[in-house]
């Protein structure tokens, strides 16, 4: 195993992904080889001393590949040092209350006991009305989330600084 650092993560419409390609950059910053990619694209980890997962949060659950990612890799994230996040939530306060207080929805909590990440992260999302299909916006109506881009990118960056803190020793 070498010392490279895996940020993977599950993103429908691409704001995901550029949280993820924030926390990248800065671990990279620090020092750290850094992997950015999809968690559906990721078919092992041996290469990865590290592992940073998250993903897009739409009606509650986490998109799918981070789902099966977590699910078909928790052994080997076990093994390791492990960060997860969630972005979704829209609108102005505490991304955590917006979500009714929970970090992960709950049917991965189990998974996640048994990975026993570092910490588990929740940040604000960003919804692009353009970027949206008929029921999507018709969901999004439903729940009354707001359009905006909401991410504290001073949040995120300040989180992947912990993580390369960490990692740092």
């Amino acid at each position: 195993m070498s010392d490279r650092v895996l940020v993977a993560y599950g993103s429908k419409h691409g704001a995901t992904a550029e949280i993820a390609e924030a926390i990248g950059e800065v671990i990279r910053e620090a020092g750290h080889d850094v992997d950015v990619l999809s968690a559906g694209s990721v078919k092992d980890l041996a290469p990865y001393a590290a592992v940073v997962l998250g993903s897009a949060v739409y009606v509650g659950k986490w998109q799918k590949e981070a789902v099966k990612f977590l699910e078909d890799q928790a052994t080997e994230l076990a093994q390791r040092p492990v960060w997860l996040f969630s972005s979704g939530p829209s609108g102005e306060g505490d991304p955590v209350e917006l979500l009714k207080g929970w970090r992960l929805p709950g049917p991965l909590q189990p998974l996640a006991d048994r990975i026993a990440p570092r910490d588990i992260a929740v940040f604000h999302g960003s919804i692009d009305p353009t970027k949206l299909g008929f029921i999507e916006k018709q969901m999004i109506k439903m729940v009354k989330a707001p359009d905006g881009d909401f991410r504290d990118w001073e949040g995120i960056r300040s989180w992947a600084a912990a993580i390369a803190a960490e990692l740092s020793g």
